[in-house]
């Protein structure tokens, strides 16, 4: 598949915080020591095991951020599959740039390469059953949209970005307001008409009350499969209907099996494995 890259005003502040971070006050002192100013090398980003590349990207920013001279030629674009041994880019320049621009460019290749990878892993557990896959509001504090995009990278979708695009009124919410329908009243007063509304339910008895006034989704947590096709049989399609809860790919197939429509996952950007990348020296010709 093939996804437009993110903005600058989006990546920008992500990178440039961390070389700001690795850099530090003094600057890279190894590099610096070792490395003449006038040096140039060129090396291979590469893949050490498969999987679904995403963080491309940043590549070429970060090793610009250091020396605008840096350039990067990719071989594999985001949302491309690569095998163990493969080579994602290659990166030629002021070698002083390369050395010291290496760890942050890994870190945020192979860790958003991993999201998309484990994202892939699911989307393949519930091929041709008509289920998504969708990532959560369980994101590392300031790379929601970074990690967001991996999620589509590996297939997924995703769900709401923050706080303010979308109503989700979740059991908290629905212990305040003591009801599933008094939660949609006090919601349905204060927001506009352009406004999603999801209300998660754990029992088919909430279920049953928010369907006397069905909103745009309902939030089937933590529900085994059969309950699950119980509640999409029930929603009989006027709601989108979402399942999650500890799924993993070897229960994605069974919960998708249900009918439903959505299945968000938390860990795959929190907790996703990351992709083994390194970064080899080319020798020159």
């Amino acid at each position: 598949m093939s996804l437009d890259p993110l903005p600058d005003v989006i990546t920008g502040p992500v990178i440039r915080a961390a070389l700001a971070e690795d850099l530090g006050r003094a600057g890279d002192l190894t590099t610096d020591a070792v490395v003449p100013a006038d040096q140039r090398a060129t090396v291979a980003v590469t893949a050490r095991e498969p999987g679904v590349v995403a963080g491309s990207d940043l590549l070429a920013p970060t090793f610009a951020a250091l020396d605008p001279a840096a350039r990067v030629d990719l071989a594999r674009a985001d949302g491309g599959r690569i095998g163990a041994g493969e080579v994602i880019a290659t990166v030629s320049g002021p070698a002083r740039a390369l050395l010291t621009g290496e760890r942050v460019a890994l870190n945020l290749l192979g860790h958003l390469s991993g999201v998309a990878t484990a994202t892939a892993a699911l989307v393949e557990a519930v091929a041709g059953t008509g289920t998504s896959v969708c990532c959560t509001r369980k994101t590392t504090p300031g790379l929601r949209a970074l990690e967001k995009h991996a999620v589509r990278a590996g297939g997924g979708v995703n769900h709401r970005f923050g706080l303010d695009d979308a109503v989700l009124v979740k059991d908290n919410h629905l212990a305040v307001a003591g009801s599933v329908t008094e939660a949609v009243r006090r919601v349905r007063a204060r927001v506009g008409h352009l406004v999603s509304v999801e209300v998660e339910v754990d029992t088919l008895d909430q279920l049953a009350e928010l369907l006397a006034d069905p909103v745009d989704a309902v939030l089937l947590d933590n529900m085994d499969p059969g309950t699950l096709a119980e509640a999409v049989r029930m929603v009989d399609r006027r709601m989108v209907t979402e399942a999650s809860g500890r799924v993993t790919a070897e229960t994605a197939g069974a919960l998708a099996a249900s009918g439903v429509d959505l299945i968000s996952v938390g860990w795959i950007t929190h907790s996703a494995p990351v992709l083994d990348v390194g970064l080899d020296s080319v020798p020159e010709r």
